[in-house]
Order: C-alpha cells, then structure tokens, then sequence
C-alpha cells in the first residue's frame, strides 16, 4: 500500500514527474502483491487460492516490465 505521504506526493506532481512517480507506486504496489501472492502459492492449502495466486504472480510480474519499459522512456 501507498502511504499517506506517497499519495500526497502524487497528488502535488504534475507531468512527466507526475508519470514517473506513478509508475514507481505502482512497481513497488505490484511488487507487494506480488510478494503475498507467493506466500499463498507456496503455502496456500486451497487449490483455487493458489490457482489465483499464481495467476496474480504472472499478471503482475507482465505489468511491471511494462511499467519499467514505459518508466525507461520518461
């Protein structure tokens, strides 16, 4: 999650600043949850929980490159 402080922060930028500090809050989000979803994959008893914590790792795991390639170009 995004503190307080970092939505503030995102809040006040504007442009290509505004852009890049998106991207970072939202690599760092999807590594967050990237991070829960493996402990559910790896640890999960329910099969569909970890059926979608496994769908969630490789979800995120394709929208942070994106985020990275686009975060290259600012």
């Amino acid at each position: 999650m995004m503190s307080e402080d970092d939505m503030q922060s995102l809040k006040q930028a504007t442009g290509t600043d505004a852009a890049r500090l998106f991207l970072q809050q939202m690599i760092e989000h999807h590594r967050g949850a990237i991070d829960m979803a493996l402990e559910e994959a790896t640890n999960g008893q329910n099969s569909d929980a970890v059926a979608l914590a496994n769908t969630i790792i490789e979800a995120q795991t394709s929208e942070i490159a994106t985020m990275e390639e686009l975060l290259a170009t600012l």
